[in-house]
């Protein structure tokens, strides 16, 4: 591996491979939500939690000082007001990316999707020039499409997050699978680290401590969670919930204790 990419992931995975991210690209997506209406004040309040890395638009990244955490620059785009929401398109460069100081980039590929073919193109060309630049490259991959019943199915997820590999990804996001024996056999079925999807946002935090703790027994390298996360009533204190999951393998009762019991 480049010794510029093993650098910049280095930034974003602690010592023990594994990391805690928070997205927050969903400004572009569905707007200026509960959260994120403010991203300095919210970065302020995740970097105070530990967050390993975060990850924006490059409007964004231009305009908050994440301090001295990983850096990821989404470059795939659509608002949930087209009529094709689906189809994400390249809305940034590597190049770009390099000169805002990112240490990763993400690509968005709805697996499935009518526009399949123009995405996977689209994460090709990103991934030949993710190792131009030493760049590290995470796939957000998600099965979703008029073949696609279930999400969350065992195999679609497997099939989704190995495509993403087999097209030159460094770092998978996929959804959770719903069990630890079948998420195993994503994470065993992938040749690069995977990370769960938050999703849209959960009844209660115990549901995705619940969900973190058995992505990571499974022999997953962590998360990728935006809006449980950013719209909990204390962000800081979920990331270092996450955290101690992640990082020092605590349970989901000792995570919600460091939450103070709060939902």
């Amino acid at each position: 591996m480049d010794q510029g990419k093993k650098r910049r992931l280095k930034r974003i995975f602690r010592e023990d491979g594994r990391t805690v991210i928070v997205p927050m690209d969903h400004g572009v997506t569905i707007g200026p939500v509960k959260g994120i209406e403010n991203m300095q004040e919210i970065v302020d309040h995740l970097l105070k939690g530990g967050v390993d890395a975060i990850l924006v638009h490059k409007g964004i990244a231009k305009n908050i000082d994440a301090g001295n955490v990983g850096l990821i620059v989404q470059l795939s785009a659509m608002s949930n007001l087209s009529p094709n929401a689906n189809n994400k398109v390249l809305v940034c460069t590597v190049q770009e990316a390099v000169r805002l100081g990112a240490d990763a980039v993400s690509v968005h590929v709805n697996v499935g999707a009518q526009e399949e073919d123009k995405m996977l193109t689209r994460l090709g060309r990103v991934a030949n020039e993710c190792e131009i630049y030493g760049m590290p490259l995470l796939a957000m991959m998600y099965p979703r499409g008029p073949k696609i019943q279930n999400e969350h199915a065992p195999d679609v997820v497997a099939h989704a997050a190995r495509l993403g590999a087999e097209l030159g990804a460094d770092i998978i996001k996929t959804n959770y699978t719903g069990d630890l024996e079948t998420f195993k056999a994503v994470v065993e079925s992938c040749p690069v680290p995977v990370l769960i999807a938050g999703g849209a946002k959960a009844k209660t935090a115990k549901d995705i401590l619940k969900i973190t703790s058995e992505s990571m027994k499974a022999g997953g390298a962590g998360l990728s969670i935006g809006r449980n996360v950013f719209q909990h009533e204390n962000p800081t204190l979920m990331v270092k919930a996450l955290s101690a999951i992640v990082h020092s393998g605590a349970s989901v009762e000792a995570a919600l204790k460091v939450l103070g019991g709060s939902s």
